[in-house]
């Protein structure tokens, strides 16, 4: 293990509401497929958005996988969605099988989530108020945990190195990337699997229907309700879903001839204090500008060579404060700002899973050379009009050779991360 090596992105994984699997995301992002349906139990439930993202996974491919790494107890969806994109990313960088009796002391893993103990802590309710504190599963409790997630990874995959989850609301998947990258700059890893995920319950959903941050007025129209950056837009599509990567450092993955996505030339985590205009829901657009600059400043990138911008861009308010935190600390005349999309015009909004979900597709459009459309954003947002010319937004994918994208997530709380990534080979 070095000390300030390179890193890189050797391996991906994704379960989103659109797509299962890197090959059918990368063709759903592409072409502007959305995954967000008519959820009926939602409906029964008098929630006002009535819509959500929910991966399409058959009961068929769901109990096969379960079966295969005897997951048949496991309640928490978060937690199968991010061990589904875990075991992909894993074959997908070509790694190894486990060792069964010795644990790889070189890989760790930094996955995060928000909420993916609820169901298993709404079962865990229900036994103890139905059959009493020595009823049901013992091993449910661990699904409770925040950590649940990473735990369950690290033992599937026998990792021996740092083993965690952080949480930072919709944030997190962006946030742990650059966590792992930072570990193994310092020489303490030689890869990390990276990630978040999320549950797709009521439970998780309820909250923000009821402070009224979700899609309102689209219940018919399921998949035109994420709409970012657009006039239309009436609050975030709740939605779930899980995204992987195994970061690495460069001469481990030349040194086992590994193929290179992209490279992580660095990021920024702030937080903008919920001082000044920022609050518990909103950001503070000075801590948004620094996040962009310090990003910037460490990776020595111009504003000029930025390709595109994988925004957050939720759907809400939210997207003309972020717009404007671009437009702050890039500085560049209105003909030269990047291209920007959202991812969430297809998926929605996958909570803490939206970052690692989100990145997954920055990587697969640096390396494939395509810039995915933002479907629904037709009629442009007056005051995000005012910042950039709607050129800028996508309306469907643009085909070219790429070498820097810039992914950004926000979240509740005013936190912030902002990564720099590069296309292998430039």
């Amino acid at each position: 293990m070095l000390l300030n090596d390179r890193i890189v992105i050797t391996g991906m994984g994704v379960v989103a509401p659109n797509a299962i699997g890197l090959h059918d995301f990368h063709i759903a992002i592409k072409t502007g497929k959305s995954g967000i349906s008519f959820i009926s139990e939602l409906e029964k439930l008098k929630f006002r958005c009535q819509v959500a993202g929910v991966p399409p996974i058959s009961e068929t491919d769901n109990t096969e996988f379960r079966e295969k790494y005897r997951l048949a107890n496991l309640k928490s969806t978060g937690i199968l969605y991010g061990i589904m994109a875990s075991v992909e990313a894993w074959r997908d960088a070509g790694l190894p099988e486990p060792d069964r009796c010795n644990p790889d002391d070189h890989t760790g893993c930094i996955f995060g989530t928000g909420s993916n103990g609820v169901e298993a802590t709404s079962y865990g309710i229900e036994i103890l108020e139905s059959v009493g504190v020595h009823g049901g599963d013992g091993c449910n409790f661990l699904q409770v945990l925040n950590s649940g997630v990473s735990a369950y990874i690290g033992y599937l995959l026998g990792l021996g190195n740092q083993t965690t989850s952080n949480a930072s609301a919709c944030n997190t998947g962006t946030e742990a990337l650059i966590m792992a990258a930072n570990r193994i700059k310092m020489g303490l890893a030689e890869r990390m699997i990276v990630g978040s995920s999320e549950s797709d319950s009521p439970y998780v959903w309820a909250p923000f229907d009821s402070m009224f941050a979700t899609a309102q007025g689209f219940n018919a129209t399921p998949e035109k309700a994420s709409c970012p950056m657009s006039k239309n837009a009436t609050g975030f599509v709740p939605s779930s879903g899980a995204g992987a990567f195994i970061v690495e450092s460069l001469s481990s993955a030349k040194e086992r001839g590994a193929r290179i996505y992209a490279e992580v030339l660095g990021g920024q985590i702030n937080s903008g204090g919920q001082r000044g205009d920022g609050s518990m829901t909103l950001g503070n657009q000075k801590g948004i500008v620094k996040c962009i600059q310090d990003t910037l400043r460490v990776t020595n990138v111009r504003p000029e060579e930025i390709d595109f911008i994988s925004g957050h861009l939720s759907s809400t308010i939210g997207d003309i404060r972020e717009i404007q935190g671009w437009s702050t600390a890039l500085n560049l005349p209105e003909k030269s700002f990047p291209y920007i999309n959202a991812t969430k015009s297809m998926i929605g909004h996958c909570l803490s899973a939206s970052g690692a979900i989100e990145t997954v597709g920055t990587i697969l459009q640096l390396y494939h050379g395509f810039i995915h459309p933002s479907i629904n954003s037709e009629d442009v947002h007056p005051d995000v009009e005012k910042l950039i010319s709607p050129d800028s937004i996508p309306q469907t994918a643009i085909e070219r050779t790429l070498r820097i994208a810039a992914k950004i997530s926000l979240g509740f709380g005013d936190v912030n991360s902002c990564v720099i990534l590069e296309r292998w080979g430039n």
